[in-house]
């Protein structure tokens, strides 16, 4: 690969960032207009409940940024899952890119179809495409399931867009900057754990149901896919 992995995982760490700002602001910013509807409540009622069965000591603030940074790990690694497949053809469609620039076209032109067809989503709604397929598979779906941390709140479409762009960097040759073709699958789960653990560091995470079953099924997805043993029929 013609990247450090460190490079890649620091860049990766700033998307995190990035995206947890945004995050916080659809939960509970100040711009009622920019909330993600019922996800305040939902989220405050989830609090008052732990913290009322003592299940918690932190503040609302700390609570919140908990949640608010495994959704955007679990976002982050999503767009992360979704590239690994399209530069070594694991997937037929391209949401992002791939390891060629007719593949990068090819995801491009499928982007702008999609909004062709739906005029009123934004990237976030382009994003979700990658979930809905991943859900569609045995193999995938406890990536993408009810439990994955991606539920918990979704991101505006301007911070979706700013993490397609992330990804849409080229290098001088016109190449992606960050190709993932032929690079090894436990490449993915040191990603997973260096920004899980970054995340533990930052906000002393405890491990919760959905983020265990997260790493749990990025673990079974990583050992099917040294095998080819993922692919198959939905």
């Amino acid at each position: 690969m013609t990247w450090a992995a460190a490079d890649l995982v620091a860049a990766l760490r700033r998307q995190v960032s990035e995206l947890e700002a945004d995050l916080r602001a659809r939960v509970d910013g100040d711009d009622h207009d920019l909330r993600q509807p019922g996800v305040y409540e939902a989220w405050k009622r989830d609090y008052d409940a732990a913290f009322a069965a003592q299940r918690t000591a932190s503040s609302w603030q700390q609570w919140r940024n908990d949640r608010v940074t495994q959704a955007a790990v679990a976002w982050v690694l999503v767009t992360v899952f979704a590239r690994y497949c399209e530069d070594n053809a694991l997937v037929t469609p391209r949401w992002v890119g791939g390891a060629t620039g007719d593949e990068r076209g090819h995801a491009l032109d499928a982007r702008r179809s999609y909004f062709q067809q739906h005029p009123e989503h934004t990237d976030r709604e382009w994003l979700q495409q990658i979930i809905a397929y991943f859900g569609k598979f045995t193999a995938t779906k406890g990536l993408v399931d009810e439990y994955s941390p991606l539920h918990l709140v979704a991101p505006s479409g301007d911070a979706a867009r700013t993490l397609l762009e992330f990804w849409w960097q080229q290098s001088a040759t016109g190449e992606p900057l960050y190709p993932f073709a032929g690079v090894d699958t436990r490449f993915l789960g040191d990603v997973y754990q260096d920004l899980s653990e970054h995340a533990k560091k930052t906000y002393a995470l405890l491990q919760t149901r959905s983020s265990s079953r997260s790493s749990s099924s990025i673990r079974r997805w990583s050992r099917r896919w040294r095998t080819g043993r993922w692919r198959g029929s939905p």
